[in-house]
Formats: structure tokens, C-alpha cells, sequence
């Protein structure tokens, strides 16, 4: 930062040094010449004439004096063709040069190097007197010297001041830097507690600039305490789970019941469906944070009802709705959900189950799946997402983690499922809400909506 401000500020100021010099300097140089320009029009040309001989005289001397003392530094000269040079006695033994290739009808101005060691600024213009046929060439000659010292001071105030504003402002730079980055060091000095154990949050009040940093820091703290403490939760979890079907084995063959291989395989299979549910919990934590997670529904729905009707070839599931609806879940796992609800549905209800998809309200796609069965009493709704509940007794396979798997990876991906009576069927209402994704380019757009299969 400071670097690239140094840069810049130098840039800055070489041209604005630059422009200061050329305006400043010309006003120096415009107002020498104004005085050579006054010496010329009002002092030789307005008090001269011509003489009985022709030549040229002054009808009042110039009054300065200068004039009048050899090599004082201002000089002037009349020249005309075919007659001698009326040169001022400051010039002593020496003569302006005269350029005959043009013409001077109006002011001219030079530098000239003639006189060696002694640079000149020269004014000049061409003039016809009164009573003269002669082109009269009046010059006025003066030293640089004394404009050059003008400039040269000028040019020395004016870089020694642009090196103090820039130096100035170097270290006023440094100085915001510095200071503006103060908070970050401290902001590190933090984090290196909160890494050492010494505390657990940022605490300090940061400015408004770096306090969105600390919030999020904060919150990424917060959010690695949360996944840790699932992870240890999902463990003490699936321990619980596995704990009583390894002790019912481990009685069984202690005890060499005669049904012990019916009773492993039982066991087996209720280790496994908890295994599955688990891996299911991890896996949709492990996703969840992926901003690219985006599934279709209508094609999960289509999966899983293929696999559904082939389990269960005498139910009918219909599919309605949006077709192109998409959402911010894994397709893995939005294929076990619906996997979980339609099957429920097929096992429980009484041949019919119907899929509605729509848009919701705050950015959310409701999928409900309702079928013909006996539905729940509502007094039982909320337990069935227990580990283990059960939709009846009758004795139909299944571990009763269906619906716990699926409210699971729903609140996973910040969605919600809600268990009502279906209207139109009379069974249960299963409505699952999840975060919607926009529709990617690449979807087809499909013109006529799908009633059912």
C-alpha cells in the first residue's frame, strides 16, 4: 500500500511540479519581456524621428541611464538598410545582430547567445518613421542574467517544497496504513489465543470496517464447535444404537439359543439400517456446506418412484406439479428421502400415493406426499420421528428410521417436514420444504406439466 502510494504520489507531483514550472516560469518570462516591450514602444520608437541627414535621433533620451554605461547588461540598436547601426553606448564595442531574412511588423521575442557569457533576451520590430522610406529595425536587448536567478530560486522553493508535500504525505500514508491495519494485528493477536485455548471467541470491539471479520470469524468458530459437537453426538449416537442388538447376539450365543441364527440375522440387519441412517447424518453434514449442492426434484421423484412401483407393483404413484423446480440438497440424499417417504407411503397406505411439487413462499420448494392409508393420529405425529417408531405393529418390514432419517437430513439442509391428514385421499400428508435453487441454464424447460405416471 504504502509503495503503490509512493508511486502515485510521485507521479502526482513531478506533474504537477512540471505544469507549476511552466506557468510560473512563462509569468517570469512574460513580465521581463513587458518591460523590454515598454523600454522599446515608449522609450526609442514614440521619442524617435529623422534627422536632416536621414538618420535617426531621438527627440528626448531614453532615461535610463544604463544605457549609458558600457556593457551594463541592457542594450538597444537601430538599424536601417544603407545605413549605419545607431547602437546605445552600453554597447560599447559591440553590435546586435540584425536578421534581414524577415520581417518584424509586430513584436518579436528571442533568446540570443551572441555575446558570450552573456545570454540576451532581445525584443524587436520593424518600423517606418514619418518623413522616411527606410524599414527601421528597433532592438532592445537585456540580460538573462537576472531572469535566470528569478527562475533558478523559483525552481529551487518550488522542488523543495514539492519533496517536503510528498515526504508529507508519504508519512501520512504510512501513518493511515499503519494504523488502519492496526486492528488486524490485533485481530491475529486473538486468533492465536482462541488457537492456544486462552479464550474461545473474539471479544474485543473492532471498527465498523474489520467488525464484519470478526463476525464471521465468530461464526466459523461457532459453526466448527456446532459440526464437532454433532460429530461427537452422532458417535455416542450410533454407539447407543449398536449397543443393544450386540448384547441381544452376545446373550444369544452365550446362552446357545437354538434361534440364534434367526436372531443374528435380525440383529444384523437392525445394525445395519442404524448404520445407514448415520452415514446418511454424515453425509449430508459433510455436504451441506457446498454452495454447489443443487438437485432437481422431478427427476429424484422419477428415480424413486421406478424403484417403488417395482417393490410394490399394485400402488400407484402420481407425480404433479413443477417440473422444474430445483433445490440445494445432494442428490443422493434427496433420492433417500423421497425414497423413505414414498415407500412409507406405498408400505402403509392402500394403493394410491400422490406427489405434488410447488414453489413456496421465502424461497422453497414444498414436495407432499400423501397416500390413502389410515393416516396418524395427530397425538402420535411427533413421536414417529423417533428412532425406532414404528407406523404400525403389524408385523411389515422395516426398523422405524425412515422418517427419522428423513427429518434428520431435512434440518441438515435447513429444510422442515411436517406430517397433517391429506384431504383428497384421507391418509397422511407428509409435506417436506426445501431451500430452492435457481434453475441452471442447462435444464430443460418443459412446456406441459406432468399429471402423473
Amino acid at each position: 500500500m504504502i509503495g503503490v502510494a509512493a508511486l502515485w504520489i510521485g507521479v502526482l507531483l513531478l506533474g504537477g511540479g512540471f505544469a507549476l514550472d511552466r506557468v510560473l516560469t512563462g509569468s517570469l518570462v512574460e513580465t521581463f519581456d513587458k518591460q523590454l516591450e515598454y523600454i522599446l514602444n515608449k522609450a526609442l520608437i514614440a521619442s524617435s524621428e529623422i534627422g536632416p541627414d536621414g538618420e535617426v535621433k531621438f527627440s528626448r533620451a531614453p532615461a535610463d541611464q544604463r544605457f549609458l554605461e558600457p556593457y551594463s547588461g541592457i542594450y538597444f540598436q537601430i538599424s536601417g538598410a544603407g545605413t549605419d547601426a545607431f547602437p546605445s553606448r552600453s554597447l560599447w564595442d559591440r553590435r546586435l545582430k540584425v536578421e534581414s531574412g524577415h520581417k518584424d511588423i509586430e513584436l518579436h521575442h528571442y533568446d540570443s547567445p551572441e555575446f558570450a557569457g552573456e545570454p540576451l533576451r532581445v525584443v524587436e520590430r520593424d518600423v517606418i518613421l514619418p518623413g522616411s522610406s527606410v524599414r527601421w529595425r528597433f532592438q532592445v536587448a537585456q540580460s538573462r542574467e537576472i531572469l535566470d536567478r528569478q527562475i533558478g530560486e523559483f525552481r529551487k522553493t518550488l522542488i523543495r517544497s514539492l519533496a517536503a508535500l510528498g515526504l508529507g504525505l508519504l508519512v501520512l500514508v504510512a501513518l493511515q496504513a499503519s494504523y488502519g491495519l492496526w486492528p488486524l494485528r490485533r485481530v491475529r493477536t486473538e486468533v492465536i489465543a482462541i488457537r492456544t485455548g486462552r479464550q474461545q471467541r473474539i471479544a474485543e470491539n473492532f471498527p465498523r470496517e474489520v467488525d464484519p471479520l470478526v463476525q464471521e470469524i465468530n461464526a466459523l468458530l461457532a459453526h466448527g464447535e456446532e459440526q464437532a459437537e454433532e460429530a461427537w453426538r452422532h458417535a455416542g449416537n450410533l454407539a447407543h444404537a449398536l449397543k443393544t442388538p450386540l448384547t441381544v447376539i452376545t446373550n444369544a450365543a452365550t446362552a446357545q439359543a437354538p434361534d440364534l441364527a434367526d436372531t443374528v440375522c435380525r440383529e444384523a440387519t437392525t445394525m445395519r439400517r442404524q448404520v445407514d441412517h448415520h452415514l446418511a447424518r454424515a453425509r449430508a453434514i459433510g455436504r451441506r456446506s457446498s454452495a454447489q449442492a443443487r438437485a432437481t426434484v422431478w427427476d429424484s421423484l422419477e428415480a424413486v418412484e421406478r424403484a417403488v412401483s417395482r417393490l410394490y407393483p399394485a400402488v400407484t404413484v402420481d407425480i404433479d406439479g413443477d417440473r422444474t423446480a430445483a433445490v440445494r440438497v445432494e442428490r443422493q440424499d434427496l433420492d433417500e428421502m423421497f425414497g423413505n417417504l414414498i415407500e412409507n407411503a406405498a408400505k402403509y397406505g392402500g394403493g394410491r400415493v400422490f406427489v405434488t411439487v410447488s414453489r413456496a413462499a421465502a424461497g422453497l420448494v414444498a414436495i407432499e406426499v400423501e397416500d390413502d392409508g389410515s393416516g396418524i393420529p395427530a397425538a402420535e405425529r411427533q413421536a414417529i420421528f423417533d428412532r425406532g417408531a414404528r407406523l404400525d405393529t403389524t408385523g411389515k418390514p422395516g426398523t422405524g428410521l425412515g422418517l427419522a432419517i428423513v427429518r434428520d437430513v431435512v434440518e441438515i439442509y435447513g429444510g422442515s417436514v411436517a406430517l397433517s391428514e391429506s384431504e383428497d385421499l384421507g391418509g397422511l400428508l407428509v409435506t417436506l420444504s426445501l431451500p430452492e435453487a435457481p434453475v441452471a441454464a442447462s435444464d430443460p424447460v418443459l412446456a406441459k406439466p406432468r399429471s402423473g405416471r
